[in-house]
């Protein structure tokens, strides 16, 4: 064979097509022509089927006939079957076009979209993963994963083998990130999908025209970010696996720690400290009332604030009343005398569109929403949303997780022409904003969050939408559509006063003021949106600073207005500000900071107090041990230059040697510290309940349990008795009695009596209030937008519960 030609095949090593090194043409033992060769990539063994100029020159074999085995006999039914396998075997009959997904409901809307010839099935989330049994990772062979289909994913996988044998094309559609690659990957090796036939389509909104783009533009699965995934997947093992023991040995049972969530929980443990080691500080302001002489005679006479700005030309330290006396009476006797006079404009711009991460944030601030229910709302959002008529199931909003602001030319126009008719053109800047995306580690060029189509104004839909539902729609739509707005304008005005003896050259006068205050003249994005806390919002747009003000011009003073402050310690985080540090210090990505703080509020290291984190006894203390004894896991800097690691391998940069120069330092931390800390004896404060326990008479405390509190006997393990918590929810019980949340021995939530045992009624799905009294059953929560009487059978949308009430 010509060394000029070159020879592509699939490496089963690589899992992907590479060059064929020294390839030499064969013929199989039953005939068929074939190449076998070396891959450019691994050095392993590629084998390619078909014929080739070089099989030429090359003797085929005698084949020869091998004597057929006898079978059982077997009815006619399989007979046919058989000798149908048998045909298919020897030459495939494939139809139809297969299209992967994760989720049922993106399945369903897919679906209607492509039409006749595809067939949409649901992978429904990851198909393998690695053992929870055991480690799963081989640290003696380059940390090669161990993977398996779970006992739950067994029937999703054949039925996906099934029709992937049948399909004449393949698609994986999965998510668009580095999770749905590796969701894609694993899926198209364990249905042991042909990979010659299969695909990857990628797309960011679940619209028509997005799907129709992405099926013209297949391409193959990237295993560069696949393996990105992988790494990060075996590095979150090998911590956590190595980790949880050691606390379970050291401190307790059912500890787990993690890569990624220690480091957030270090966050949160290092401010509590900050907040108890401040010390306040007291320290004075002094402000004055001011007016012109020319409103001496006015019935309501306007006047405007100015702050002490200088003190003899530094600035001034107030930290008592006894520093501040003095100068009131001073000041009570000076001249006030305007100087120099500021006149300008400013801008103010809009907000970028958002992120996964201001999303989260701002969801928290302006809904109350946490981070896991912002996401579990947006999935629904994205996956899409029956609106009833032709337009069917739609996906409302683009991708959830990303960290990416960037806005497509389409969106862009929308945005404009609604803005340009809904507004006027003077609502329309010139161009389009362009904004940056903050993250330094911002991974593939994803959209920001943001509405599939302006036009779907969300009060036109919100019949469709749940309540929470269409607040998270308003809130992602209001945000588009403002970020492509003009800015908001503003005349601004700052004026020095010098104060002092009028005997005083004015200049060398002691005390200087200085008043601004803000006009706005145009209010831009404004009109529609504002961000619950930004940061260019000005404070002194109440302050009426007249912008007619003299060089020279005289005031009188009609009060001064000395106000004490103290120091603040830095506010405790909430679920949002801490996303924003994770953010801000390169820790986690867009598709975990909702489940990493889940997790270690879960794992009783946080508990949520007022709607902030604070850390328990428990996580204090292990945070400590692992600060002192793997300070490299617990590092904020070395996790994010670990993700940036992670970002180098979806760039095509290998990924062993990463886990290799991980492993090395870890594992000889990991010896240190097995030897080194001594079993800790953590017992947790008591807390009484207030009476006895009714097996043994000793006291009753509250305790904390794999599912939260319980009430438990202060005499355990001697006494065994135990109390779940009475969480009432505020609706009665229909044998009398209130209707209280209640936990099985497995954790599972369900809804009894708060008479029990005397009444043994229960629900698994939750009670709500019935206002209208329809009947004397109980009404429960079937899903978010329907609720159901179990006595009558009653169904009721939600919207026409609320508008009842």
């Amino acid at each position: 064979m010509s060394n000029e030609e070159k020879l592509i095949g699939y490496c089963f090593s690589c899992r992907e097509k590479h060059e064929m090194l020294d390839a030499k043409a064969e013929w199989a033992a039953n005939g068929s022509p074939g190449t076998r060769g070396t891959c450019a990539n691994c050095g392993g063994t590629i084998y390619k089927a078909g014929y080739t100029p070089a099989h030429d020159n090359l003797p085929k074999p005698e084949i020869t006939a091998k004597p057929k085995k006898k079978k059982k006999k077997s009815s006619t039914t399989n007979k046919k079957k058989s000798s149908s396998t048998t045909r298919s075997k020897s030459k495939t009959r494939r139809s139809g076009k297969l299209v992967v997904v994760e989720s049922p409901a993106k399945a369903k809307t897919i679906g209607r979209y492509l039409g006749r010839g595809y067939t949409v099935k649901s992978s429904v989330g990851h198909v393998r993963d690695l053992l929870k049994s055991r480690l799963s990772v081989d640290t003696d062979n380059d940390f090669e994963p161990e993977y398996r289909v779970p006992n739950e994913k067994r029937d999703v996988v054949k039925e996906l083998k099934a029709a992937a044998a049948k399909a004449k094309e393949i698609y994986l559609a999965t998510d668009p990130d580095r999770e749905g690659e590796a969701i894609a990957w694993h899926v198209l090796e364990s249905a042991e999908m042909d990979p010659e036939i299969t695909q990857r389509v990628v797309f960011h909104e679940i619209t028509k025209p997005a799907i129709e783009k992405a099926f013209l533009e297949p391409r193959d699965i990237d295993m560069d970010r696949v393996n990105a995934q992988q790494a990060r997947r075996i590095l979150d093992r090998l911590v956590g696996y190595k980790l949880s023991p050691l606390l379970w040995r050291k401190v307790r049972g059912r500890l787990s720690a993690g890569r990624v969530q220690s480091v957030a929980v270090r966050l949160v443990v290092e401010r509590e400290r900050e907040i108890n080691e401040f010390v306040s500080e007291e320290y004075w302001t002094l402000g004055a009332e001011l007016s012109r002489e020319q409103d001496r005679d006015a019935k309501e006479r306007p006047f405007f604030q100015a702050r002490l700005f200088k003190l003899n030309g530094e600035d001034p330290v107030l930290q008592s009343e006894e520093d501040v006396r003095p100068h009131l009476d001073a000041l009570e006797k000076s001249v006030w005398e305007i100087g120099e006079v500021r006149i300008g404009k400013r801008t103010r711009r809009p907000a970028a569109p958002f992120t996964t991460s201001t999303m989260q944030q701002e969801a928290s601030r302006r809904l109350g929403f946490n981070t896991t229910k912002t996401m579990r709302i947006a999935q629904q959002l994205y996956e899409g949303i029956d609106l009833g008529g032709d337009e069917g199931a739609v996906g409302l909003i683009t991708y959830m997780r990303t960290d990416s602001v960037s806005v497509s030319k389409e969106a862009e126009t929308e945005a404009r022409a609604y803005v340009g008719k809904q507004f006027g053109p003077n609502y329309v800047p010139v161009k389009p904003p362009q904004y940056k995306t903050k993250s330094k580690l911002a991974q593939e060029a994803h959209e920001a969050v943001r509405p599939t189509a302006v036009p779907r104004v969300p009060k036109q839909i919100k019949e469709h939408l749940s309540r929470d539902q269409y607040r998270l729609y308003r809130l992602i739509w209001d945000r588009f559509v403002s970020s492509q707005m003009s800015p908001a304008r503003y005349d601004t005005v700052s004026v020095d006063i010098m104060a002092g003896d009028e005997k005083v050259a004015v200049a060398k006068r002691p005390y200087l003021f200085r008043a601004t205050g803000s006009v706005m003249t145009f209010p831009g994005f404004l009109a529609l949106y504002e961000e619950s806390r930004p940061e260019d919002r000005p404070d002194d747009d109440q302050n009426q600073v007249p912008s007619d003000l003299k060089e020279g011009e005289m005031l009188d003073l009609l009060r001064l207005l000395p106000e004490q402050h103290f120091t603040q310690p830095p506010p405790r985080y909430s679920e949002a500000t801490l996303v924003k540090g994770m953010e801000e210090h390169g820790i986690g990505r867009p598709s975990t900071y909702a489940s990493i703080i889940s997790t270690i509020q879960n794992r009783g290291y946080i508990e949520r107090v007022d709607k902030r984190l604070q850390p328990t006894e428990t996580g204090q203390i292990v945070n400590d041990l692992l600060v002192e004894y793997f300070p490299n896991i617990l590092s904020v800097d070395f996790t994010a230059r670990l993700e940036d690691e992670l970002d180098k391998i979806a760039e095509g940069e290998p990924w062993v040697p990463v886990i290799g120069s991980f492993y090395g330092q870890f594992s000889e931390n990991l010896e240190v510290a097995d030897e080194s800390i001594p079993k800790i004896d953590l017992k947790p404060e008591v807390e009484s309940v207030g009476r006895d326990c009714p097996e043994c008479g000793s006291e009753l405390v509250y305790r904390e349990g794999r599912y939260g509190r319980f009430i438990g006997c202060s005499n355990f393990p001697k006494c065994r008795h135990t109390e779940q918590l009475l969480n009432k929810i505020g609706v009665t019980c229909p044998n009398g009695g209130e209707m209280v949340e209640r936990r099985t021995k497995r954790g599972r939530v369900f809804y009894g009596c708060s008479r029990y045992p005397d009444c043994e009624f229960s629900s698994w799905t939750k009670p709500v209030p019935d206002p209208n009294n329809s009947c004397t059953g109980l009404v429960v929560q079937k899903n978010e937008n329907e609720t159901e009487c179990v006595a009558c059978g009653l169904k009721q949308g939600v919207k026409e519960k609320a508008a009842a009430d």
